[in-house]
């Protein structure tokens, strides 16, 4: 069997690496930048500590913020008409997968306009042309955009996330820095935190699983269950450094391996309610976890002992409960909610939720099959 690994060009990573954007940038050649952020990142400060590199380095750029955080058809296609109208030869995305996402899309949609409606690119899409270099600067510790060849974008028309993946939106250039993160919002933390633990124990049982990715995934989640609730409730210097390397690395495996219902579930919630992708994954990883274990318990068990949990002598089923409360106990210490009546899903919705995330392109990943009965149920455990 032959399996395939992808990942970026070139990556920096410590805090202070920020600074060598100006440095690729230059190096490159490129004459005029495209900055897509969002507004929030403009108020707060931490787009101004990237535009001052740019500035310092007498790099001409233009900045695009007009994004929803599940970004959608249409801030794709203001930001390609931006983008063309200033002629620009490179991207910089600054922030979470949101922006990343949607600079992503831009990137390729700018040298494959053939794509511009964004809804054809849906799914695995083999596009004939790399997008317009990007560099990926990601201020959440969480989607691991930066390294991955998936991004999503919502079709409000249709109410549906749509799971792109190409492996020519994958950045040339990464840029890990800490400090970007550091001042993250404890929630925002919390729940994309959670995000990047669901990329790593997906990834890691899903059915495309093996030898290098696996390793990436076991030492993912290792290192963010011991530090995720220290980075994002104490602020704490090492373990916010630890997570921001943590996602990545769990990217470096999901990207190359797919994921599973999980994801399919947050997908229909973030298409239908606008729920932020990280809350969502962070509510439904336990029971996934637990209908999940039943196929595969021996991963389990090496899921535990990454956690540091005694599982030696445990039954399947007990190491199977072990690690998804294990999980369920980390997201109650970080105050995410605990049921999808807490953050306003309507019960009656649950089976429209069910019949949309069948059909998500996560779905076929997951170690067990599922059936829409499987899904709803998981849903109505959840609720």
């Amino acid at each position: 069997m032959v399996n395939r690994i992808m990942l970026n060009e070139t990556s920096y990573f410590g805090r202070g690496a920020r600074e060598k954007l100006g440095e690729e940038i230059i190096g490159r050649e490129y004459k005029k930048v495209l900055v897509v952020t969002d507004y929030n990142l403009m108020n707060n400060g931490l787009v101004k500590m990237i535009t001052d590199i740019l500035d310092n380095r007498n790099i001409n750029y233009c900045t695009y913020f007009h994004i929803k955080q599940n970004p959608t058809v249409k801030n794709v296609q203001d930001g390609v008409a931006f983008a063309n109208e200033n002629m620009v030869d490179a991207i910089v995305a600054v922030g979470g997968g949101s922006a990343i996402d949607t600079a992503k899309a831009i990137s390729i949609i700018m040298n494959n306009p053939e794509y511009s409606d964004v809804v054809s690119l849906e799914g695995a899409v083999n596009t004939r042309a790399k997008g317009k270099p990007l560099f990926a600067l990601p201020t959440t510790a969480g989607t691991a955009a930066e390294v991955t060849i998936n991004y999503v974008i919502t079709d409000e028309s249709h109410m549906k996330k749509m799971v792109c993946i190409d492996p020519h939106d994958i950045p040339v250039c990464s840029i890990i820095d800490p400090d970007l993160m550091q001042g993250m919002p404890q929630q925002l933390a919390a729940s994309t935190g959670m995000d990047a633990l669901t990329h790593a124990m997906e990834g890691y049982i899903t059915k495309a699983g093996w030898l290098i990715p696996d390793i990436f995934h076991i030492n993912a989640m290792a290192l963010i269950y011991k530090n995720l609730e220290k980075a994002a409730n104490e602020k704490e210097s090492l373990a916010v450094e630890k997570m921001a390397y943590a996602q990545y690395i769990a990217g470096m495996g999901f990207s190359n391996v797919g994921l599973g219902i999980v994801h399919s579930m947050a997908h229909s919630l973030g298409a239908f309610f606008d729920t932020p992708h990280g809350l969502a994954n962070a509510l439904l990883l336990p029971h996934v976890l637990r209908f999940n274990g039943k196929v595969c318990p021996d991963l389990f068990r090496n899921m535990g002992k990454a956690f540091n949990l005694d599982v030696d002598d445990l039954s399947d089923k007990e190491v199977v409960d072990e690690v998804a409360n294990a999980v369920q106990d980390l997201s109650k210490r970080l105050g995410i909610p605990q049921h999808l009546r807490d953050i306003g899903i309507p019960e009656e919705m649950l089976s429209s939720l069910a019949e949309q995330a069948i059909n998500d392109p996560c779905t076929p990943g997951n170690p067990r099959d599922v059936t829409v009965e499987d899904i709803l149920n998981i849903y109505k455990g959840a609720y």
